[in-house]
């Protein structure tokens, strides 16, 4: 509680958001499945590694489901990473002409307001 000219302010703490973790890399997710498919329980090596049994046990769900092709009308994994790279470019050349907008707009402010060129050339 912090007084401020007579007014009492309470502070509060801002609300906290859930971290989460981004993605497992693919190749995680393939090298565990390999690991359960050899004889591994989803318990004991979400013990060994960080991602829980239940992710484990949906990488090998929707593993079986690539393989058996009864996923057909789903991307495969190759274009769900190609996807995510697509929308990551998408995502920062957006960011990019924001900024050259930006700066367009900028610079047609401040060349509005210069002085003529006096140098006589």
């Amino acid at each position: 509680m912090t007084r401020f000219r007579g007014l009492t302010i309470l502070w509060e703490k801002e609300p906290t958001i859930p971290r989460t973790r981004p993605p497992y890399p693919p190749e995680v997710g393939r090298q565990i499945v390999e690991l359960v498919r050899a004889g591994r329980t989803a318990d004991e090596l979400a013990e060994e590694f960080e991602p829980s049994a239940e992710s484990i046990r949906q990488w090998v769900k929707n593993a079986d489901l690539e393989q058996s092709g009864a996923r057909s009308d789903l991307p495969s994994l190759s274009e769900r990473e190609e996807l995510a790279r697509l929308r990551r470019e998408v995502k920062i050349l957006r960011q990019e002409k924001e900024i050259l907008e930006k700066a367009a707009a900028w610079f047609a402010r401040e060349g509005s307001s210069l002085p003529p060129n006096s140098t006589g050339s």
